[in-house]
């Protein structure tokens, strides 16, 4: 029996990258990594950290609800840092949307990120009906 492969495009992703938002295989979610860019452009929402994490989380959310999932089915994050030292502010924004829910998680410091943003993060979840 052949599983099911579902790609999903939101639209807040600028029409010139050549990747999905989410792909749902079988009951497995995994969703690309999400920066806080401006809805449909590569430019970053100004502000900084926690207006670009927020954005970021956002389109996470997005993304796993269009693939048929959500915040509370995720099992594991990554999240990269353009500054390590961002690491305890991220903490917060992160839990503003995941509450209770602590999935495994990742964190390293990275060289550099698409756009010079501060925070990227993907995720791998399990879908609704799993």
């Amino acid at each position: 029996m052949a599983t099911s492969l579902q790609t999903v495009r939101l639209d807040s992703l600028p029409p010139v990258l050549p990747f999905s938002s989410a792909v749902r295989v079988g009951d497995m979610v995994h969703v690309s990594g999400q920066i806080g860019h401006l809805p449909g452009e590569l430019k970053l929402v100004p502000g900084g950290l926690a207006p670009e994490a927020r954005q970021a989380l956002s389109y996470l959310r997005d993304a796993l609800t269009a693939a048929g999932s959500c915040l509370e089915r995720v099992i594991k994050c990554t999240v990269y840092f353009a500054d390590i030292g961002d690491f305890q502010a991220f903490n917060a924004i992160y839990a503003e949307f995941f509450g209770t829910h602590r999935p495994a998680r990742t964190g390293v410091a990275v060289a550099g990120l698409a756009l010079g943003a501060r925070i990227e993060l993907d995720c791998i979840a399990l879908a609704n009906d799993a």
